[in-house]
């Protein structure tokens, strides 16, 4: 295990863990190679015979009896979140050295234990078990293939088709272009026209296999859920409690009103969506407010649902609509929320402020500052940096009531406020990735001219140049262009710090 420890320390503590684990494990690879004197040779099946090697875990167990029960799990599992994330990029990133069948045993096997599973470890096994996933290994390997070789015989078998098909090839109306079958060889249910709409239906609802929550960006899903009528029942029950929630006074009327709210959301099998534009709790008093964020937990510190409906609900309208600082109980209070349902703070917090309509302004600024140091691991808001800047409309979707969708766009807002933000998360040692770094210089060239004579802005790219400088080697003559375009008490200085790249 020692002759490891190197290793996980990179994946502990450096900044670009892939390049520097791959740079050591090649070098060990060769001074394996060189020498037999060691004990254990340092190899790539080693690596994975350590991260899979089992081990046992004690938990405590509610009977009497016995107090510890063992269970078996990986050695990876007893890694921190972010190391095992980490961990999983690099055999992502680096799959060809690796058995990929041994490879997709460990993503299968951590992904069998979603149920704790920290989310972007998930995230990292999903995405290796994809790199080592069966097409795109036949895919190498038929293009591997040497059409000047023998082996030329073998690709045509390749490209050939069945004797049973050739017929079919021959007709002139294919079903489809790569299936030489007609629209005869197939029955009349295949045009139903009721399938074109179940079609659609299935293109733009898609259901979360872990937590049963609708995908964020299905406008036309939403609208349908929304639409539907509630019984008169709930709806008198959702309009008594709106205006228990506008006239809420006191801490301990916000607790019992937090569990009604919670029971005829949860319990009563309505949508929580459309009970919540019901109840308008965005309109309580901030202290009120506060008291009803931490009464409405589900019980589930895992999931994302519940959580992301409370924040969108009750704490993003306030904060959407700052424009002075934000109340010091409700930040609190919001902030400890954050701190146990980081996913949700994510999706219902974080990306919707960000993508405020009218950008962000310096209250909201420090409230996505407080939530990023104080609720996300650095590790962590670097992964949301690069979605943001990076991620397309489906990466980066957000949750919020249909009410206030008019209050957040699609693209950022460059305002000094983001880049105030931009600063502050580099000056939070945030080591942000290559192609987040690559669409930030895009965004500099951009707006340079248009922000020549902001502080602000020449502080960001002087904190950009300065903390990133390893991976802003081939944007020098770009960064240059663009700040000779300002004019501010830093130009000459990041004119120097560029020119020392």
């Amino acid at each position: 295990m020692e002759a490891w420890v190197p290793l996980f320390d990179i994946f502990m503590n450096s900044p670009t863990p892939e390049i520097e684990a791959s740079l050591w494990l090649q070098q060990c690879f060769n001074a394996t190679t060189l020498s037999s004197s060691t004990t254990i040779p340092i190899t790539a099946s080693s690596f994975l015979s350590l991260l899979t090697k089992p081990c046992n875990l004690f938990v405590d167990d509610s009977s009497f009896s016995s107090p510890l029960t063992p269970k078996r799990i990986m050695f990876i599992e007893t890694l921190p979140g972010m190391v095992q994330s980490r961990v999983l990029s690099f055999l992502a990133l680096e799959n060809e050295r690796f058995n990929g069948k041994e490879l997709s045993k460990l993503a299968r096997s951590l992904l069998s234990e979603s149920q704790g599973l920290d989310f972007w470890v998930k995230k990292a096994a999903r995405d290796l078990l994809d790199r080592v996933s069966e097409p795109n290994h036949v895919n190498k390997w038929i293009s591997g293939f040497s059409l000047e070789s023998g082996e030329e015989v073998v690709g045509q078998e390749f490209e050939s088709l069945p004797d049973w098909l050739k017929d079919m090839a021959a007709g002139n109306d294919p079903l489809l272009y790569w299936l030489p079958l007609s629209a005869a060889d197939c029955g009349p249910r295949f045009y139903d026209d009721s399938l074109e709409n179940d079609e659609i239906l299935f293109s733009q609802v898609e259901e979360n296999g872990e937590n049963g929550l609708k995908e964020v960006g299905d406008e036309i899903e939403m609208d349908r859920v929304l639409n539907v009528p509630l019984e008169p029942e709930i709806e008198n029950m959702a309009a008594s409690l709106r205006d228990r929630v506008i006239n809420l006074e006191s801490s301990f009327k916000a607790v019992e009103l937090g569990n009604e709210i919670r029971e005829l959301c949860l319990d009563k099998g309505m949508d929580p969506f459309q009970v919540l534009c019901l109840i308008e709790p965005w309109k309580a008093e901030d202290e009120a407010a506060s008291v009803l964020i931490s009464h409405l937990s589900s019980g589930d510190e895992d999931e994302l649902a519940w959580p992301s409906q409370v924040l969108c609900s009750i704490v993003l309208p306030k904060f959407l609509v700052l424009e002075e600082p934000a109340s010091r109980l409700l930040l609190t209070s919001t902030i400890e929320y954050s701190k146990l349902h980081q996913r949700a703070a994510v999706h219902a917090l974080l990306f919707p402020l960000v993508l405020r309509k009218e950008g962000i302004n310096n209250p909201i600024c420090d409230v996505i500052t407080r939530i990023l140091r104080e609720c996300l691991h650095p590790a962590h808001v670097s992964a949301f940096c690069q979605t943001l800047l990076c991620g397309g409309e489906e990466e980066r979707r957000f949750i919020l009531l249909p009410c206030h969708e008019y209050l957040v766009s699609k693209e950022l807002v460059w305002t000094d406020s983001l880049f105030n933000l931009l600063h502050n998360i580099l000056n939070h040692n945030v080591h942000l990735t290559q192609d987040s770094v690559d669409r930030l210089v895009y965004h500099v060239r951009n707006i340079a001219e248009r922000f020549s004579k902001s502080l602000k802005f020449g502080n960001f790219v002087l904190c950009l140049v300065t903390k990133c400088s390893s991976l802003l080697n081939s944007h020098k003559n770009v960064l240059t262009e663009a700040v000779e375009c300002t004019n501010t008490l830093v130009t000459k200085s990041i004119l120097l710090r560029i020119a020392s790249l």
